[in-house]
């Protein structure tokens, strides 16, 4: 596989697609590293991957790029997943989400990814062809390819078999004439650089999943009736990217047991369709007729969530207001050590001895039961 440097001195236009503050992705260093072939390209390019999420404020394009923020601003554009405009159809995956990706990837042809690899709650995993679908693909794609999110083989580590994975793949075939140079990283739990690897997509992601592996599987010798997790900073930034903790915290948990989400939820909701949802169902099968009826992207946050309800408590120590909490079918706390004590009284008092799995990055710990 050929350098950096040789890929971008012969690429003409070149297109850098990156992660929005959403992801702890090191961008920012990677872009520090690259930056003397960089500077002097002669027709460069930032596309924010942001799928379907908000655009970035400034503090959050600050960390996304660093102190090469004011290098780069005029060459930065933000994906917007709801102007079909500036949207180009590829054709169909083998599931039949149809693919709506930002015009700027087909235009410009010589792509460098900067990624991270994590296991994600239902994708299997993050980074590499997920830059694309959702990265930049359009609101109707992301919507058709989460209602996947569904079905049981879409969770954590799995890719084969999984319809979410299996749409990011056919839509890299379908850009198959693409120059694609990607650089995927792998963080430890306190953003540390843990592993990079770059060159092809498709090798260079799968040799991050084995790293992330070592990284983020955690071996647990039993369920607990007391799981804590925790939604780390940036993925505390709402309760819509909070959700995942409550994913992978609910592998360690045992039935009847209680399940408590610490996040500060520093921007409230994000995106509501899910609350929405949640609000207007009394039962877990008002939710899942409603999700029958006419899939609307958010509703595979509510379905998950209402899948945990059905044998947990559901606690919260958040910044969040009591109402949205109690909407979200969160039981509301606000001191940690508090709602602890509380839940290993809850234990005991149904007789049982009480015994609690912590995961202190419960967006990104997958606990793995031996």
């Amino acid at each position: 596989m050929e350098s950096f440097g040789s890929f971008a001195l012969k690429s003409e236009k070149l297109l850098v697609i990156v992660n929005d503050a959403t992801r702890p992705t090191p961008t920012s260093t990677v872009l520090k590293e690259l930056y003397p072939y960089l500077k002097h390209h002669p027709d460069l390019k930032f596309l924010i991957a942001t799928g379907a999420h908000r655009a970035p404020t400034e503090d959050e394009l600050r960390y996304i790029f660093g102190e090469l923020l004011d290098d780069f601003r005029s060459m930065i554009h933000v994906h917007d997943a709801r102007k079909d405009e500036e949207m180009v159809y590829l054709g169909k995956s083998s599931n039949g989400t149809e693919m709506y990706l930002n015009r700027l990837v087909t235009e410009t042809k010589n792509i460098l990814v900067i990624g991270s690899v994590e296991p994600h709650y239902f994708a299997g995993y993050t980074g590499g062809r997920k830059s694309f679908l959702p990265g930049v693909a359009s609101y109707k794609t992301i919507e058709m390819n989460h209602m996947h999110a569904l079905s049981d083989k879409a969770a954590p580590l799995s890719l084969k078999g999984n319809p979410v994975a299996e749409d990011m793949e056919d839509a890299m075939k379908l850009l198959n004439d693409l120059h694609i140079f990607s650089i995927q990283t792998v963080l430890t739990a306190n953003h540390g650089l843990y592993a990079m690897v770059a060159g092809d997509l498709r090798l260079s992601f799968e040799l991050a999943v084995k790293k992330a592996n070592e990284v983020f599987c955690a071996p647990c010798r039993r369920k607990g009736n007391i799981v804590l997790t925790v939604a780390p900073y940036p993925m505390d930034i709402d309760l819509y990217q909070s959700q995942k903790a409550l994913e992978n915290g609910k592998l360690a948990l045992e039935k009847d047991g209680i399940i408590i989400l610490v996040s500060k939820c520093r921007d409230g909701i994000g995106d509501d369709t899910f609350l929405k949802l949640l609000c207007c169902a009394q039962t877990s099968e008002d939710v899942m007729q409603k999700i029958a009826e006419g899939y609307k992207l958010g509703y595979h946050k509510a379905a998950k969530m209402v899948q945990i309800g059905m044998h947990a408590q559901m606690w919260a120590v958040s910044d969040l207001d009591i109402d949205t909490l109690e909407m979200a079918k969160l039981k509301p706390h606000t001191d940690l050590q508090e709602t602890f004590d509380k839940a290993i009284a809850a234990i005991r008092a149904k007789g049982k001895e009480p015994y609690a799995v912590i995961l202190p990055q419960g967006s990104l710990t997958v606990p793995l039961i031996k």
